[in-house]
Formats: C-alpha cells, structure tokens, sequence
C-alpha cells in the first residue's frame, strides 16, 4: 500500500509563534521532524503542507518537500486532505511538526497496525506514569473499548478516578500520529467541526462525533510536543 506521511507545518501558534521556524542544535524545529519522519521505513514519500511562505522557503532549503495550501484550515488533518486530493496513494499518515523527537519505529507501527485496521482511522497510545502528566492540559488523553476502539479524547484527566492515590498504566496519553485511509481522510475533512471538537480543540472528536471509528494502538514511544519556549530549552537537554 503506497503511503504518504504529510507533515501539516502552519506559522501561527498560540502560544509560541512560528515554532516550527525556532531553532533546535542549528536547525529548524521543521527540519528535525521532516528527517526523522524520512527514516520511517514504511514510508514511501514525506511532504510538508503549509499556508506560510517563510516555511516553504525553509523546507525547500534544506531539500525537502512542501506544498502551500489553503489558511483557512482549522486543523492539520484539514490540511493535509488539501495537500494529497491528488496524490496517488492508500494510507495517509499525519506527524505532528513540533515532535521533533518522533520515532521512525512509532511510524511504521502505526502504518503495520492501520493496514490490518482497514476503514478506521488509526493512532497511538502510550501508558501515563506521571500524575503530572496525567493533569497537564496539554497532553491529550484516551480511553478505549475492550477491542482498542477510542472512546474519548480529552485534555482532561480521563476516566475519572474515585481513588485518591494515581495508578500508572490505569490512563493513556493520546500520540499524535493518524493514519488514514485516504477516503476516510478526505470525507472527513468535509465534515463541519463539531462542538466536542471545538470545546476540547481535538480535531479527533469530530470523527468520533461523526461515527467513524479510531482505533489506538499501545506503544512504548512517548512524544514530546514543543508548545512553549520552555518546552524548547527542555527538549535541548534530551535530544
């Protein structure tokens, strides 16, 4: 199944503007996704979809592959749906552009794991060990069924513990990898944002909400996202 990775790139950012530009050990936050993404073996092409022509400038400088798209997208799968409508390919996968430190080995589970999940969308779960973590707001949870279908996404602290004392490996953190299908990928990019969707800013929701099924597969990797300038200077230490 021929497979595309599409790595959504836009300028604007919340809290920390033009990340994706910031540097990391002399290269661009971008750069560093793009060629770890590259390693990925189950991947035949990678692509950056961006609305900003400073990005495109700088993907292009260091050999890569972009293409502008539309700045009306809300979110990166919206974007990606512009970027492959003409593509000849099967599988889809989105990767984050600020986890600079995303594993080859993360990607190519998710694609073995979507190509025997066929008709779903697919993505990644890792086991929660830090009651810090499970609070933060920026990481994303996750709970599924007995047959590893999501049930919720939320930047909550899910389920709800009755229990005083944390139980590690009793809650999930959400990866941010998708792999779809590319029909599924386009039908769903023509769906309206929902209200779950927009009360929790998860893009994922609106797939739940719309009744398409995600299935989540347990991983060992644990990503790490750059939201902040601090999230930056820590990532420095470990990389």
């Amino acid at each position: 199944m021929r497979t595309i990775a599409v790595i959504p790139a836009r300028y604007q950012s919340g809290r920390f503007p033009g990340k994706l530009l910031a540097k990391l050990k002399g290269q661009s936050l971008i750069q560093h996704v793009y060629e770890r993404t590259k390693l990925a073996s189950r991947v035949d092409s990678v692509l950056v979809a961006t609305d900003d022509e400073r990005i495109l400038h700088t993907v292009r400088s260091f050999g890569g592959e972009v293409v502008m798209t539309s700045r009306d997208h809300q979110t990166g799968s919206d974007r990606i749906a512009e970027a492959v409508l003409n593509e000849n390919v099967d599988l889809v996968v989105n990767v984050q552009g600020d986890e600079v430190l995303i594993a080859p080995k993360a990607i190519d589970e998710a694609i073995e794991f979507a190509k025997t999940t066929p008709e779903t969308i697919v993505t990644l779960k890792s086991a929660i060990t830090d009651i810090s973590v499970l609070m933060d707001k920026n990481v994303v949870k996750v709970v599924t069924d007995h047959k590893g279908f999501a049930l919720y996404f939320s930047r909550a602290p899910i389920p709800a513990s009755q229990k005083e004392t944390f139980t590690a490996a009793s809650f999930f953190k959400h990866i941010g990898i998708y792999v779809y299908p590319k029909k599924l990928l386009l039908a769903f990019a023509n769906m309206h944002p929902t209200k779950l969707e927009q009360a929790e800013s998860l893009e994922q929701l609106r797939a739940l909400e719309n009744g398409i099924r995600i299935r989540v597969h347990q991983t060992d990797y644990d990503s790490i996202s750059i939201n902040t300038m601090e999230d930056l200077s820590r990532v420095s230490t470990l990389s």
